[in-house]
């Protein structure tokens, strides 16, 4: 049996800009981190949102809901009014699933699903993009500067100045191009 390979999860502190994630490098050469059904589960067990099994519509739902939420949240960092058919997507996902917030012991908060069904999970990572979305968060949303990836994040530093995703990814990824463009220009000058 042929072993497998599937990349690894981005994994942020806010669960509906860490679900958009799940496509990366929308603008260069898209890398799909959930492919197939299993790793949506993967993905939403990582996350707290333990399901039984998920199935390739739910897949497919799965991504129009990480759409739409890119979407919105696009949008949002560009102060342009939000998209009517991404909103009725991440509408339509809230409401159709059935969890709880739960208190923890330790002051914290975990969700409860319903049915342990992907449309619970979904409907917890809506709910989290509508809070988002509806500025109920702080910080700011912001579009990663990286012309290939543009991943949404959620900007808390001070002074909304934050320009990359990741640092350990798109920042490095963008600092080393730089350094390496500065090189061969003064190469060249030297010349």
């Amino acid at each position: 049996m042929a072993l497998v390979y599937f990349p690894e999860f981005r994994l942020g502190k806010v669960l509906a800009t860490s679900f958009t994630g799940t496509l990366s490098e929308r603008y260069g050469e898209a890398l799909e981190r959930i492919p197939v059904p299993s790793r949506l589960a993967d993905w939403l067990a990582v996350n707290g949102l333990a399901v039984d099994s998920c199935s390739q519509a739910q897949l497919d739902h799965a991504r129009e809901l990480r759409e739409s939420i890119h979407a919105a949240a696009t949008a949002v960092a560009n102060q342009n009014p939000l998209p009517s058919s991404a909103v009725q997507v991440i509408n339509d996902c809230s409401t159709h699933g059935r969890a709880s917030a739960i208190l923890t012991p330790e002051g914290g908060r975990e969700w409860l699903l319903g049915s342990a069904s992907a449309e619970d999970a979904l409907s917890v990572i809506a709910a989290d993009a509508i809070g988002l979305l509806a500025g109920e968060r702080e910080g700011k949303i912001s579009l990663c500067a990286s012309p290939t990836c543009r991943a949404a994040f959620v900007d808390t530093s001070r002074g909304y100045t934050r320009k990359w995703c990741d640092m350990n990814t798109c920042g490095n990824r963008e600092k080393r191009a730089r350094f390496l463009a500065n090189k061969r220009k003064k190469s060249s000058l030297a010349d």
